[in-house]
């Protein structure tokens, strides 16, 4: 058994050199690499092109949120790397100066809707008046409308997002845990085949695997669990 295509393997770690070795330690497990913040600040972009050369697929999860020139701008540049998803928030300035910015190139921009460590009390506590749930789907139309790839929700609302957007349309879920792995700080999480079964086109799982003490026969384990879906 070798790599979905689907699943995504966030290189969550302190530095390149540590996020090189879990790639090496995968080998042939995992082909979709998501490179975020703590790598971005360091070296991330270095890697992002060296595993792209390799013949990986990169989520670049910037999470781009500016005034709209800013985000067209740093997303044109971003675009030039070559990788193939980018993240920027899902409000319509946003969303629009990205997908602006990103013509001609092969990059997709995925809309982050709600993170999946939030819940509605957190939502209230920040000054919103709708639940993660309604929160989702208005920032999904929002998503459409502004001629995004796809986005970026919690496996709970992947089958929202799946009737909202049609059949086309990205739907990346992070939050993903197998049914033998804890939860951790995932507020919305689902089994691999479920946030399938639910309209998911892509997996976000991470430290189920590479916290585990073989992250290779980890990440088979979650392919096995996608396998038929």
């Amino acid at each position: 058994m070798t790599a979905d295509p689907r699943l995504i393997l966030p290189l969550d770690l302190p530095s390149t050199a540590e996020a090189r070795q879990m790639v090496e330690t995968l080998g042939d497990a995992v082909s979709f690499y998501k490179i975020g913040l703590e790598l971005l600040a360091t070296d991330g972009m270095a890697l992002a092109r060296q595993l792209k050369g390799e013949g990986k697929q990169i989520f670049l999860d910037w999470k781009l949120h500016d005034i709209g020139a800013t985000v067209e701008r740093s997303a044109r540049v971003l675009a030039g790397a070559g990788c193939d998803l980018l993240t920027v928030h899902a409000e319509p300035q946003v969303m629009q100066a990205a997908v602006k910015a990103k013509a001609g190139s092969d990059l997709k921009i995925l809309a982050v809707t709600v993170l999946t460590s939030l819940t509605d009390a957190d939502l209230i506590e920040m000054g919103y008046a709708f639940s993660a749930r309604d929160l989702v789907a208005r920032r999904i139309r929002q998503a459409v409308e502004c001629g995004v790839d796809g986005i970026v929700s919690s496996p709970q609302e992947a089958a929202l997002a799946r009737e909202i957007a049609g059949p086309d349309f990205l739907v990346v879920t992070p939050g993903v845990r197998p049914f033998w792995s804890a939860k951790n700080d995932q507020a919305r999480a689902a089994t691999p085949a479920d946030a399938l079964k639910a309209g998911a086109s892509h997996l976000v799982c991470g430290r189920p695997i590479t916290a585990a003490n073989d992250p290779r026969e980890a990440a088979l384990k979650v392919v096995a669990e996608m396998a038929g879906h």
